[in-house]
């Protein structure tokens, strides 16, 4: 699990191909413990396995499945990433619950300054906007953030100083793919309603108009059925 609080941006350094897979290998500098073969770090928002590390590099194999469906098959050596190690029990929780398995790729549609801060409108896959409401929690690129209004497409986040200077959000620009992960809570929420209201039970049997007559309980002529 992780907050969604970015901790580093590393650099994208090197990536090898492999069978299925690829390897990214990423600089940045964690403590040990957060950086030990078969640690969990979230890399722009994406649930890896520290494969390899050392006091200045990490390193990640990334599956053919991931690199589909999130934004790393695109990546490029240069580029910069957040980097959130797990959470460890008794952390505080400043974001918000996030699992690190993205849920779906959104497209900036567009970047606005407001001061010194920036509101930001992302077009939303279709499926995934039945999670979204104002002032919920979204994840994007591994940033937990506040949704600040929402239309038929999308939804818009604001980005305060702080956040520009110490995550990648500060490169937003219109056409930018980014990793989107929905409110867990929004997420089990719309499961339930899938299901609607449970069913009437079916009547208690012998309690039928016909079975009461035959009882001796109703007489066949009073109109009662």
């Amino acid at each position: 699990m992780f907050t969604g609080l970015v901790q580093q941006v590393g650099t994208l350094v090197a990536m090898r191909p492999g069978q299925q897979r690829q390897t990214l290998v990423v600089e940045a500098r964690f403590p040990l413990r957060e950086r030990e073969t078969g640690a969990s770090i979230a890399v722009d928002g994406v649930c890896l396995t520290v494969t390899s590390s050392s006091e200045d590099r990490l390193e990640f194999d990334a599956a053919f499945e991931t690199l589909r469906l999130t934004t790393l098959g695109g990546r490029m050596i240069g580029d910069r990433l957040n980097l959130e190690p797990a959470l460890r029990v008794g952390d505080p929780l400043g974001g918000h619950l996030c699992s690190g398995h993205v849920d779906g790729v959104g497209t900036v549609r567009s970047v606005l300054a407001r001061g010194d801060a920036r509101e930001v409108w992302i077009d939303v896959p279709g499926d995934l906007m039945r999670f979204v409401a104002p002032k919920g929690s979204i994840c994007v690129d591994g940033t937990s953030l506040t949704v600040n209004g929402i239309d038929a497409v999308g939804l818009s986040v604001g980005l305060v100083p702080h956040t520009l200077q110490v995550t990648t959000l500060d490169g937003l620009a219109a056409g930018r793919r980014v990793n989107l992960e929905v409110d867990l809570v929004a997420r089990y929420v719309a499961r339930l309603l899938e299901y609607g209201r449970a069913p009437e039970p079916p009547p208690p049997p012998g309690l039928s108009v016909d079975a009461l007559v035959e009882a001796g309980y109703l007489d066949p002529g009073d109109g009662r059925r």
